[in-house]
């Protein structure tokens, strides 16, 4: 099973104090829970931080606020409601004493070193992935979907989708992690396109009216469909509607596809899926 693909998740936004420029910046903390195993267990998504060496020790100081999210006035459950003990609360799942952070950079081997050890005192392990952990993991794993997309929109949602794809320990192929200085683009894009067992299609506006490598790609896939005589295509829509993409191509108009304004995680949720089965 993938990191976190498959569990209920609540989010809190912790501030952290940048002592370079005087600022704060969010990270993003989440409680995930598993109500069939009875269990929650908490992942911190940390962005580069210049003015904090070590975030992540400062956040373990604060694990039994972040666990105690369940608690709130919204709260969550689970359950039909036929019998009295159906309902399963959140607040009463056990916490298995994983941690998981996940760092936009390599944070200090003997800090990580300490705090792993510290946390184990505790009964609490900690698991970090990192920019190393994903160049190790990418190089290792075949990807098991190609990115298809415009490069317009690369960094509103082809990176971010790719980004929440590793975090759900999905690999995929998408030219920033998968293409360094020098490669041939065609021939990288060409050998994702064969390697992969299926095709993200981003489809957007940007993606409609590009006749250029956007459109080489998709006749590509289609292609690929056409030898291979199975659905290859996972279209993703953001900002367009049924007409627009029948007008591109009937066949993509007739596949069910995952709407952007479900939100990243939920979209790349769906995708890994989508890809188990």
């Amino acid at each position: 099973m993938k990191d976190f693909s498959r569990d209920l998740s609540i989010e809190k936004k912790w501030k952290l104090h940048n002592t370079l420029t005087g600022s704060e910046i969010e990270v993003n903390a989440r409680v995930y829970l598993n109500f069939d195993a009875n269990a929650k267990y908490v992942a911190f998504y940390v962005p580069e931080l210049s003015g904090a060496t070590f975030p992540e020790a400062i956040l373990m100081n604060n694990i039994e606020e972040i666990l105690a999210l369940p608690n709130t006035d919204v709260g969550v459950s689970s359950g039909f409601g036929v019998l009295p003990n159906d309902w399963i609360e959140g607040k009463d799942l056990n916490f298995t004493g994983r941690v998981f952070f996940y760092c936009e950079r390599d944070p200090p081997d003997d800090a990580k070193t300490q705090l792993i050890s510290e946390a184990a005192t505790g009964g609490v392990r900690v698991i970090f992935r990192s920019n190393a952990y994903l160049k190790r993991r990418n190089e290792m794993e075949k990807p098991k979907a190609f990115i298809s997309h415009d490069s317009r929109d690369k960094s509103s949602i082809a990176g971010p989708l790719a980004i929440q794809m590793q975090r759900f320990m999905c690999p995929v192929w998408y030219d920033e992690f998968s293409l360094k200085v020098g490669d041939s683009l065609r021939e990288g894009i060409e050998t994702g396109l064969k390697e992969c067992s299926k095709c993200i299609l981003i489809l957007t506006p940007n993606f409609l009216t590009n006749n250029g490598w956007s459109k080489r790609e998709y006749d590509s896939i289609f292609t690929r469909e056409l030898v291979e005589r199975q659905q290859v295509i996972l279209p993703v829509w953001s900002d367009v509607d049924a007409a627009g993409v029948y007008e591109y191509s009937p066949i993509l108009a007739d596949r069910v596809a995952v709407n952007w304004s479900l939100g990243v995680e939920e979209v790349a949720r769906r995708l890994v899926r989508a890809l188990d089965t």
